[in-house]
């Protein structure tokens, strides 16, 4: 059986080394040593000057909102992981969908303008896939009509754009490090922000609002993460080089074997390092999408429509027109991407795709 995805595990006596210490020192959580330490790390791998290690990536984005006092309507992309928009409902404010662009995928900067209104109080956009939004565009549209910006780069890990992380960009960035991801901890997630003084009101909001032991400043909540994590964490970025290189050629490999099918790849933004975190490939059609996973499954292939449904028609958010992106769900799917999987699976699945294609 061949998963879209299958989590990176370091040699258990790599992992075990770090729980023998967790052990000995008796301290599981509360911003201990290992979360310390990884904060740093990552900050170094990254070029970054702030990070803040959380429970989880969609706490990091209802953590960001507050933290940018977002209310009203948050202007967002309806081509997304369903946390996306959830965060936004879930903290009482309204997603209001901009359509995206078709060759990126990303939020598309024209539609935004498009939505703003006198409730608007900031964006929340996804670099789909890892592959950046037009982040320059969307930065003028916010300084022009003094919005916030949240990037939700939960793909994005290692990204670089302009030579710069693309956590750097926006007001807010947040990431996941769940364990599907290309880097992870097991769950986890992060906020970004060059801003020092968002960086300690989301110290403390991640801590119930402690200031100190026994004073608060402010409603807090529990996003913090513990030394178990923090310890998966630190042994995968002793491979994550090797992690991202074997993403690359594996994604070369399905380049050549898959030139003769029948589909198109999102373009990235030019001036980015993208990550090779997924391989979406677009149909013609969702019919042939639909005879493609058949064939696959049928082999004990098992691909992922990502993202599907667009957001866009979720049944608790108000109808906003998004044909581009409503389009584009049904026809992409992204094929099996991780660290162990062998060039001989990459040939094996593209030949499931041309036989479909060609029956």
């Amino acid at each position: 059986m061949i998963n879209v995805t299958k989590p990176f595990l370091p040699d258990m006596e790599e992992y075990i080394d770090y729980v023998k210490s967790i052990w000995e020192r008796n301290w599981l959580t509360n911003n201990g040593p290992l979360v310390n330490d990884l904060e740093l790390r990552l900050k170094d791998f990254l070029g970054l000057d702030h990070l803040l290690f959380l429970g989880n990536g969609t706490i990091a984005i209802q953590i960001a909102m507050k933290a940018l006092g977002m209310k009203g309507e948050i202007i967002t992309t309806p081509f997304s992981y369903v946390a996306t928009t959830s965060s936004i409902v879930w903290e009482g404010c309204k997603p209001v969908f901009a359509d995206i662009d078709p060759h990126s995928l990303c939020i598309d900067p024209a539609k935004i303008e498009e939505r703003i209104t006198e409730h608007t109080t900031g964006i929340l956009a996804t670099h789909v896939y890892g592959n950046p939004c037009d982040v320059l565009a969307i930065e003028k549209i916010a300084a022009k009509h003094n919005l916030k910006v949240i990037y939700d780069a939960a793909h994005a890990f290692g990204v670089k754009y302009k030579g710069r992380s693309i956590f750097e960009y926006g007001d807010i960035s947040t990431t996941s490090f769940h364990s599907t991801k290309l880097f992870h901890t097991v769950e986890g997630g992060a906020v970004i922000t060059k801003d020092h003084d968002l960086l300690k009101t989301m110290a403390r909001m991640r801590n119930f609002g402690h200031n100190s032991p026994d004073t608060f400043d402010g409603a807090g909540i529990n996003g913090k993460n513990s030394e178990f994590h923090a310890a998966m964490g630190l042994v995968n970025m002793k491979h994550i080089d090797a992690i991202m290189a074997s993403r690359k050629a594996q994604a070369m490999a399905y380049d050549k074997c898959l030139a003769n099918l029948n589909v198109t790849k999102p373009t990235i933004l030019k001036g980015a390092e993208w990550n090779y975190s997924y391989y979406p490939i677009i149909f013609e059609s969702e019919e042939i999408l639909l005879k493609s996973i058949y064939e696959l499954n049928g082999n004990w292939v098992y691909p992922r429509r990502y993202f599907y449904p667009s957001l866009s028609t979720l049944d608790y958010v108000d109808k906003y027109e998004c044909p581009i992106s409503e389009d584009i769900s049904k026809r992409v799917l992204c094929l099996p991407m991780f660290h162990s999987l062998k060039e001989e699976d990459i040939y094996f699945i593209s030949r499931l795709l041309l036989r479909a294609q060609n029956n």
